[in-house]
Protein backbone atom coordinates (compact mmCIF):
# COMPACT_ATOMS: atom_id res chain seq x y z
CA UNK A 1 0.00 0.00 0.00
CA UNK A 2 2.89 2.33 0.78
CA UNK A 3 4.09 2.10 -2.83
CA UNK A 4 0.75 3.46 -4.00
CA UNK A 5 1.13 6.70 -2.07
CA UNK A 6 2.46 9.90 -3.62
CA UNK A 7 5.29 9.85 -1.12
CA UNK A 8 6.36 7.25 1.42
CA UNK A 9 4.17 6.83 4.47
CA UNK A 10 6.97 7.70 6.86
CA UNK A 11 7.33 11.16 5.29
CA UNK A 12 3.62 11.77 5.63
CA UNK A 13 3.65 10.73 9.28
CA UNK A 14 6.80 12.70 10.15
CA UNK A 15 5.22 15.85 8.71
CA UNK A 16 2.14 15.32 10.88
CA UNK A 17 -0.07 15.76 7.84
CA UNK A 18 -2.73 13.57 9.45
CA UNK A 19 -2.82 15.18 12.89
CA UNK A 20 -5.92 17.27 13.35
CA UNK A 21 -7.30 19.33 16.22
CA UNK A 22 -9.49 18.51 19.20
CA UNK A 23 -12.49 19.91 17.34
CA UNK A 24 -14.49 17.95 14.78
CA UNK A 25 -16.94 19.69 12.45
CA UNK A 26 -19.79 17.65 10.93
CA UNK A 27 -18.38 17.98 7.41
CA UNK A 28 -14.95 16.70 8.37
CA UNK A 29 -16.24 13.70 10.30
CA UNK A 30 -15.97 11.36 7.32
CA UNK A 31 -12.24 12.05 6.93
CA UNK A 32 -11.39 11.13 10.53
CA UNK A 33 -10.46 7.57 11.44
CA UNK A 34 -9.71 7.82 15.15
CA UNK A 35 -9.14 10.09 18.12
CA UNK A 36 -5.91 9.95 20.11
CA UNK A 37 -5.76 9.66 23.89
CA UNK A 38 -4.89 13.36 24.07
CA UNK A 39 -8.11 14.21 22.24
CA UNK A 40 -6.61 15.06 18.86
CA UNK A 41 -8.49 13.71 15.86
CA UNK A 42 -6.48 11.85 13.22
CA UNK A 43 -7.20 12.04 9.50
CA UNK A 44 -7.13 9.02 7.19
CA UNK A 45 -3.76 9.02 5.40
CA UNK A 46 -4.90 7.23 2.26
CA UNK A 47 -7.75 9.71 1.83
CA UNK A 48 -5.38 12.66 2.21
CA UNK A 49 -3.20 11.18 -0.52
CA UNK A 50 -6.19 10.55 -2.77
CA UNK A 51 -7.54 14.08 -2.33
CA UNK A 52 -4.16 15.66 -3.11
CA UNK A 53 -4.16 13.71 -6.37
CA UNK A 54 -7.70 14.83 -7.18
CA UNK A 55 -6.89 18.45 -6.37
CA UNK A 56 -3.83 18.48 -8.63
CA UNK A 57 -5.83 16.83 -11.41
CA UNK A 58 -8.60 19.40 -11.12
CA UNK A 59 -6.22 22.38 -10.96
CA UNK A 60 -4.40 21.11 -14.05
CA UNK A 61 -7.61 21.48 -16.05
CA UNK A 62 -7.22 25.24 -15.75
CA UNK A 63 -4.75 27.67 -17.24
CA UNK A 64 -2.26 28.73 -14.56
CA UNK A 65 -3.28 32.38 -14.84
CA UNK A 66 -6.85 31.39 -13.91
CA UNK A 67 -5.80 29.75 -10.62
CA UNK A 68 -5.80 31.87 -7.47
CA UNK A 69 -4.24 30.55 -4.26
CA UNK A 70 -5.02 32.15 -0.91
CA UNK A 71 -2.96 31.88 2.26
CA UNK A 72 -3.41 33.79 5.50
CA UNK A 73 -1.09 32.17 8.05
CA UNK A 74 2.69 32.50 7.90
CA UNK A 75 3.38 28.79 7.30
CA UNK A 76 0.72 28.62 4.61
CA UNK A 77 2.00 31.81 2.98
CA UNK A 78 5.49 30.38 2.57
CA UNK A 79 4.22 27.11 1.10
CA UNK A 80 1.58 28.70 -1.14
CA UNK A 81 4.05 31.30 -2.39
CA UNK A 82 6.40 28.57 -3.60
CA UNK A 83 3.47 26.68 -5.16
CA UNK A 84 2.35 29.81 -7.03
CA UNK A 85 5.89 30.50 -8.20
CA UNK A 86 6.36 26.98 -9.59
CA UNK A 87 2.92 26.69 -11.18
CA UNK A 88 2.78 30.32 -12.32
CA UNK A 89 -0.59 30.77 -10.61
CA UNK A 90 -1.83 33.87 -8.80
CA UNK A 91 -1.49 34.38 -5.07
CA UNK A 92 -3.35 36.32 -2.40
CA UNK A 93 -1.65 36.43 0.99
CA UNK A 94 -3.03 37.76 4.23
CA UNK A 95 -6.57 39.10 4.39
CA UNK A 96 -8.85 38.48 1.41
CA UNK A 97 -10.45 41.88 0.91
CA UNK A 98 -14.19 42.11 0.19
CA UNK A 99 -15.01 42.60 -3.46
CA UNK A 100 -11.79 41.18 -4.90
CA UNK A 101 -13.77 38.55 -6.84
CA UNK A 102 -17.10 40.39 -7.05
CA UNK A 103 -16.44 44.09 -7.61
CA UNK A 104 -15.07 44.87 -11.11
CA UNK A 105 -14.41 48.47 -10.03
CA UNK A 106 -11.73 47.42 -7.57
CA UNK A 107 -8.17 47.95 -8.86
CA UNK A 108 -7.23 44.50 -7.55
CA UNK A 109 -10.31 42.75 -8.99
CA UNK A 110 -9.70 39.19 -10.14
CA UNK A 111 -11.81 36.64 -11.98
CA UNK A 112 -10.40 33.22 -11.05
CA UNK A 113 -11.38 30.09 -12.88
CA UNK A 114 -10.75 28.18 -9.64
CA UNK A 115 -9.44 28.98 -6.16
CA UNK A 116 -7.22 26.99 -3.82
CA UNK A 117 -7.65 27.96 -0.17
CA UNK A 118 -5.29 27.17 2.69
CA UNK A 119 -7.89 27.62 5.46
CA UNK A 120 -11.63 28.16 5.11
CA UNK A 121 -11.83 29.91 8.48
CA UNK A 122 -9.18 32.58 7.91
CA UNK A 123 -10.05 32.89 4.24
CA UNK A 124 -13.82 32.76 4.62
CA UNK A 125 -14.21 35.91 2.51
CA UNK A 126 -12.74 33.97 -0.41
CA UNK A 127 -15.25 31.18 0.25
CA UNK A 128 -18.12 33.68 0.34
CA UNK A 129 -17.15 35.47 -2.86
CA UNK A 130 -16.20 32.33 -4.80
CA UNK A 131 -19.42 30.56 -3.92
CA UNK A 132 -21.53 33.60 -4.83
CA UNK A 133 -19.94 33.76 -8.28
CA UNK A 134 -19.83 29.98 -8.90
CA UNK A 135 -16.05 29.75 -8.78
CA UNK A 136 -14.97 26.19 -7.87
CA UNK A 137 -13.26 25.94 -4.49
CA UNK A 138 -10.52 23.52 -3.44
CA UNK A 139 -9.61 23.90 0.23
CA UNK A 140 -7.09 22.45 2.64
CA UNK A 141 -9.27 21.57 5.63
CA UNK A 142 -8.36 20.49 9.15
CA UNK A 143 -10.77 18.67 11.44
CA UNK A 144 -12.08 22.00 12.77
CA UNK A 145 -12.83 23.56 9.37
CA UNK A 146 -16.31 24.15 8.00
CA UNK A 147 -16.57 22.89 4.44
CA UNK A 148 -19.82 24.46 3.24
CA UNK A 149 -19.46 25.63 -0.39
CA UNK A 150 -16.14 23.76 -0.81
CA UNK A 151 -16.17 21.65 -3.99
CA UNK A 152 -13.09 19.56 -3.17
CA UNK A 153 -11.80 19.10 0.37
CA UNK A 154 -8.16 18.17 0.89
CA UNK A 155 -8.19 16.93 4.50
CA UNK A 156 -4.90 17.70 6.24
CA UNK A 157 -3.18 19.49 9.07
CA UNK A 158 -3.38 22.99 7.60
CA UNK A 159 -1.63 24.71 10.50
CA UNK A 160 1.72 22.93 10.81
CA UNK A 161 4.81 24.18 8.97
CA UNK A 162 6.00 20.76 7.83
CA UNK A 163 2.53 19.55 6.93
CA UNK A 164 1.72 22.59 4.78
CA UNK A 165 5.06 22.47 3.01
CA UNK A 166 4.52 18.80 2.17
CA UNK A 167 0.96 19.34 0.92
CA UNK A 168 1.96 22.20 -1.36
CA UNK A 169 5.07 20.35 -2.52
CA UNK A 170 2.95 17.40 -3.60
CA UNK A 171 0.28 19.60 -5.17
CA UNK A 172 2.91 21.44 -7.20
CA UNK A 173 4.66 18.25 -8.30
CA UNK A 174 1.46 16.46 -9.29
CA UNK A 175 0.16 19.59 -11.04
CA UNK A 176 3.32 19.75 -13.16
CA UNK A 177 2.97 16.06 -14.03
CA UNK A 178 -0.72 16.44 -14.91
CA UNK A 179 0.16 19.37 -17.15
CA UNK A 180 2.81 17.30 -18.89
CA UNK A 181 5.53 19.77 -17.88
CA UNK A 182 7.46 16.99 -16.17
CA UNK A 183 7.20 13.25 -16.72
CA UNK A 184 8.43 11.89 -13.43
CA UNK A 185 8.99 12.79 -9.79
CA UNK A 186 12.71 12.90 -10.46
CA UNK A 187 12.23 15.79 -12.89
CA UNK A 188 10.67 17.93 -10.17
CA UNK A 189 13.69 19.93 -9.06
CA UNK A 190 12.42 21.04 -5.67
CA UNK A 191 12.52 19.73 -2.13
CA UNK A 192 9.83 19.83 0.53
CA UNK A 193 12.07 22.19 2.49
CA UNK A 194 11.81 24.72 -0.35
CA UNK A 195 8.16 25.17 0.65
CA UNK A 196 8.84 25.67 4.36
CA UNK A 197 8.73 28.98 6.16
CA UNK A 198 12.21 29.88 7.27
CA UNK A 199 12.25 30.00 11.06
CA UNK A 200 14.77 32.52 12.37
CA UNK A 201 16.88 31.28 15.25
CA UNK A 202 17.09 33.69 18.16
CA UNK A 203 20.57 34.56 19.28
CA UNK A 204 21.42 33.26 22.74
Amino acid sequence: MTNELLIDQATYLEAGIHIGTKIKTPGMKRFIYKVREDGLYLLELNVIDQKIRQAARLLAQYDSKDIVVTASRIYAIAAATKFAEITNSKLITGRVVPGIFTNPNRPDFQEPGIVLLSDTRNERQAVKESSSTSIPIIALCDTDNWIKFVDLVVPCNNKGRRSLSLVYFLLAREFMKEKGLIKSNEEFNYKVSDFEAKVEMKAK
